[in-house]
């Protein structure tokens, strides 16, 4: 994303700097156990990262709810040796200013784990620091390939769901084996997620012999009338969008305007109600790749999704029910200490490298680099004004 890559607002795609005095090891403070208090039961907390506010911030938030509900649940289970607290960090899915959002966590010497980052790009900034700090980050949805290279030494990165090159594989397969297209063009929004998703979906289609026409337009273009135009008169019969849901709803209506009638598709960036509250009619028919479950559609989440309604009256979004998992597992692993004050940064973090965590959406499992060992992805289509799940798309790809 998140893909969402998943999906990231006015980023620069620089890294920015620590946010911190590098004479401070922030590794040292976080080797002694955070939150004793003196009472009978320790607290610790659960810290969270993602835009909270800005374009794009549905996406995170869907994440915020997801891990805030289950640390309150866990906490009304009275059955935790220690009390969970739950604080979050809004880095406005922005690189440059994610690196002060992850200290900001990092500086609470009490949180113990993080959920998030949401971003690929805001992820790629803040890791260095995690590293330092030995503080583990579980994302739910930050699908950049590269994030897990051993190069850059991201050793407090985990990621939680199957990466791009499940997700632009998927869109590349669907296209070229399902709808037997032959000239594709594919569009990014110039962002670390979005050139990367394009990138491995360019490499499938023409590993596949489907002729490729890339393009890239930044977020916040202003005007996506000139592309539409680009789009309808290429040739192209299908369309790739590599970008977040801001900005493919602005683009899908110019280029219904324009006449385009090919088959469309997006990833988990664009993958939100908002998307289609935004684009109207114009999002009718798009295809939309997620490495997310419908919770709605699926017996074991019912409870789930009974709860989250709830708690926040109203659905759960994208990546929802998969943060909600990945808080859950730190919890797990946390009470696996046999001394529930001795748990510390460093020794949760080695823990959940090694673990195995079986959640409501699926099995979570590491591989030596942090990487999320599995490659679901699942297709959805916009009809009637809403976003439904059509099913697996390597099993769509093969009928």
């Amino acid at each position: 994303m998140i893909k969402i890559a998943l999906p990231v607002v006015a980023s620069a795609l620089v890294l920015s700097a620590c946010g911190s005095d590098d004479k401070k090891d922030d590794s040292k403070g976080s080797s002694s156990a955070p939150g004793g208090g003196g009472g009978d039961k320790p607290t610790y907390t659960i810290g969270f990262q993602a835009g909270l506010s800005g374009e794009n911030s549905a996406l995170g938030l869907n994440e915020k709810k997801g891990a805030e509900l289950a640390v309150e649940q866990a906490n009304a289970s009275g059955a935790l040796p220690f009390t969970l607290k739950f604080t979050t960090s809004d880095d406005e899915a922005s690189e440059t200013k994610s690196v002060a959002a992850a200290q900001k966590l990092i500086d609470d010497k009490n949180v113990v784990v993080v959920v998030g980052p949401a971003f690929s790009g805001p992820t790629q900034a803040a890791s260095p620091n995690y590293a330092k700090a030995k503080l583990a980050t579980l994302s739910p949805s930050a699908t950049r390939v590269s994030l897990t290279d051993p190069k850059n030494n991201f050793t407090a990165f985990l990621r939680g769901t199957p990466n791009d090159s499940a997700q632009g594989g998927g869109m590349a397969m669907y296209f070229s084996q399902k709808l037997h297209l032959k000239n594709v063009m594919i569009v990014n929004d110039k962002t670390p997620y979005g050139e990367g998703l394009a990138a491995v979906a360019k490499d499938g289609l023409t590993k596949a012999g489907v002729q490729v026409q890339s393009e890239s337009a930044p977020q916040k273009t202003p005007d996506y009338t000139s592309l539409a135009t680009k789009v309808k008169n290429s040739g192209a019969d299908g369309l790739i969008y590599a970008g977040y849901y801001d900005d493919a709803a602005p683009f899908a209506k110019k280029l219904k305007e324009a006449g385009v009638t090919i088959p469309m598709i997006s990833g988990d960036g664009t993958k939100d109600d908002k998307f289609v509250d935004n684009a109207k009619d114009a999002a009718e028919n798009w295809l939309l790749t997620c490495p997310c479950m419908d919770a709605s559609k699926e017996a074991k989440t019912a409870k789930f999704v009974t709860d989250y309604k709830a708690k926040y009256k109203e659905d759960p979004g994208a990546y929802s029910a998969e943060s909600y998992d990945l808080a859950n597992f730190a919890i797990e692993q946390m009470k696996t200490f046999s001394d529930p004050k001795s748990i510390t940064r460093e020794a949760l973090l080695g823990k959940l490298k090694a673990a195995t965590y079986t959640g409501l959406t699926k099995t979570f499992k590491f591989d030596q680099n942090g990487e999320y060992v599995g490659e679901d992805i699942f297709l959805y289509t916009v009809k009637g004004g809403k976003i439904e799940y059509t099913g697996n798309i390597k099993e769509l790809s093969k009928s």
